[in-house]
């Protein structure tokens, strides 16, 4: 590779900022550079499933808005993110097929324009955003940047193995599972999943959704940069996070208090949690409490009722169902069975004998869900830490699809993701940081969770993590 693109391979998006601000390299040549990463690299990963480098080029070489990632490389996701002039597929392979053009940016994506990003593509999500892993029949599966024989995790798969491997330093993630925290864990990264309506979902999608959207990256300074850069509601919003009281920025090592901080070190009900995984959260325990942090094993009662999932069923399989129906009105004729993967064709299936009632039923136990969820904050905590995900990474083709069994990968993904969907169902940020290795190589989050509207102290609390126990010199041999 050219020297420019070994030189800024590792600078976080902040840094490559500066660069451009103070004259020291243009747009342009961070994109060329980008790119080059790209065609070398991303062929052992396949992250970045769609490539428009040629209007990249001229976005980069023109007026760029003056915004805090002013000629910053970018990438985003490939689901339900519209860019006005591209092609989506959302992992789907009638969608990839057809390849309609999206008339018009969601407001996020308006949003990262605005802040100066330079977007270069599209990076591989599992269809519809079903599964904790990368592997659409549509585009093959994106491989770990720390091992290739594992995954990057998903659905924000593309995204973090993207910016593992130093090919963009920040790219588009989105999360209604666990789907921004789950790759940050696998592939080394930060990782928030901001407050529910923190960042509008406009003009297509609602607030009231479990699904959230911000990035992942390699440091907490470029999180805070770019939440602070695109929060905030848009027309037509109902669901509205509390504004903050200062830039996100700001709260980056600004004193926390002592806090009171639960730890959850094992599955809320399940089967055994891998010691490495239990081991990250313990010591992330220990490294708080020797910062003057009251940490004791607590977390909230209504994460240990296994009830959760299947009271759930109707809202998670109805949204399935609204997906594919959403795709066939899109290209004009309904999906064939051979165009929709198994477990995801189940999940619709199994939609359609959900009555009105059961949908509305399944809404009220979201409901009271979350007021059990946040009523542990309310009574008296600050914090809760806990390993973003039971297992390492896992493998490629754990969650492959199986004939006889339909459901089988979601029931896989179940067992792996014990500590992330709560908190979509209660809308509460969440970040996972990387603050452990397995002796193998392979990164372990661990996640922090605040009260609703809380982004602030996740940002203190995570800032003193990270200098603590930096991370930014750690980097796959890829």
């Amino acid at each position: 590779m050219s020297s420019l693109a070994d030189d800024t391979r590792w600078l976080d998006a902040t840094a490559q900022a500066a660069l451009v601000r103070e004259g020291k390299a243009t747009p342009l040549e961070l994109l060329e550079a980008a790119i080059e990463r790209i065609e070398t690299i991303d062929p052992q990963l396949n992250a970045v499933n769609i490539r428009w480098f040629d209007h990249a080029r001229e976005i980069a070489g023109g007026a760029l808005p003056d915004g805090p990632f002013r000629g910053v490389p970018f990438l985003l996701k490939d689901l339900w993110s519209h860019f006005a002039g591209q092609t989506l597929s959302n992992g789907n392979q009638a969608l990839k097929d057809a390849a309609p053009v999206s008339p018009a940016d969601t407001t996020l994506v308006s949003r990262f324009k605005a802040a100066g990003l330079v977007t270069a593509g599209r990076t591989n999500s599992p269809e519809f955003g079903s599964l904790p892993t990368t592997e659409p029949t549509a585009w093959g599966p994106t491989r770990n940047p720390w091992n290739t024989d594992h995954s990057p995790g998903g659905s924000s798969g593309g995204s973090a193995a993207a910016v593992a491997a130093g090919l963009v330093p920040i790219a588009h993630a989105s999360d209604g599972g666990g789907s921004i925290r789950i790759p940050a864990s696998c592939c080394g990264l930060v990782g928030l999943k901001p407050s529910q309506g923190r960042i509008t979902l406009g003009p297509f999608r609602d607030e009231s959704n479990l699904g959230v959207e911000l990035c992942v990256s390699r440091s907490l300074r470029d999180t805070a940069a770019m939440l602070d850069a695109v929060r905030g509601p848009g027309v037509g919003d109902t669901v509205i996070a509390p504004a903050p009281e200062r830039p996100y920025l700001e709260e980056l090592g600004a004193p926390a208090g002592r806090l009171r901080i639960g730890l959850l070190d094992h599955h809320p009900f399940g089967p055994a949690v891998h010691p490495e995984c239990a081991a990250a959260a313990r010591n992330t325990a220990a490294l708080l409490e020797s910062m003057g942090h009251h940490v004791e094993h607590a977390f909230p009662a209504a994460m240990a009722n296994p009830e959760f999932g299947r009271r759930f069923g109707a809202l998670w399989s109805t949204n399935m169902a609204t997906s594919i129906a959403r795709i066939a009105a899109q290209i004009g004729r309904d999906l064939t069975d051979d165009e929709v993967q198994l477990h995801n064709r189940a999940q619709a299936q199994f939609a359609r004998s959900v009555s009105g009632v059961d949908y509305a039923m399944s809404l009220a136990a979201n409901v009271e869900y979350r007021r059990a969820v946040q009523q542990w904050w309310a009574d008296g905590w600050d914090l809760l830490v806990s390993p973003t995900l039971a297992e390492p990474p896992t493998r490629i083709g754990e969650f492959d699809d199986v004939a006889d069994q339909p459901m089988a990968p979601m029931v896989r993904a179940a067992q792996y993701v014990a500590f992330t969907p709560a908190f979509n169902a209660s809308g509460q940020p969440a970040i996972s940081l990387p603050l452990h290795w397995t002796p193998e190589g392979l990164p372990v989050g661990v996640q922090l969770v605040a009260g609703y509207g809380r982004e602030d102290v996740l940002f203190r609390v995570a800032s003193q993590l990270e200098a603590a126990q930096p991370w930014e010199h750690r980097h796959p041999a890829i």
